[in-house]
């Protein structure tokens, strides 16, 4: 891997980190265990590692971020996953702050995109 490849990649998974957990928090407004957590996740675009998604709940639940509970179901138990009572106001917050950042980042991009192809009645 080239060392361009190499900074693209490192750069691409610190981005996602933080837009993984933002829409797993988001996801959990609605309880879920792991599995269909993932597979509502990828059916909306968005495709998490059993690998990755796993030690993320567990630290989400660490921070008070989550609540899990063991129950039985299809003959198996399962361990269900939802938001705690602190997370709601802590998620509207983060999603404030995405909302904004996004805003900013679409505004610094089309500046560039208009730099970059003037207005065709400017020439």
């Amino acid at each position: 891997m080239s060392a361009a490849e190499n900074t693209f990649e490192n750069l691409r998974l610190e981005l996602r980190r933080g837009c993984l957990t933002l829409a797993v928090l988001a996801q959990l407004r609605q309880e879920h265990y792991g599995y269909t957590l993932r597979k509502d996740l990828a059916e909306r675009g968005l495709e998490i590692d059993e690998s990755t998604l796993y030690p993320l709940l567990r630290r989400l639940e660490t921070q008070g971020l989550l609540v899990s509970q063991w129950r039985e179901e299809d003959k198996r138990n399962k361990r269900f996953y939802r938001l705690s009572p602190d997370s709601e106001q802590i998620l509207a917050r983060l999603l404030d702050e995405w909302n904004a950042i996004n805003a900013s980042i679409s505004r610094i991009l089309d500046a560039a995109q208009e730099k970059v192809a003037p207005h065709a009645d400017n020439q």
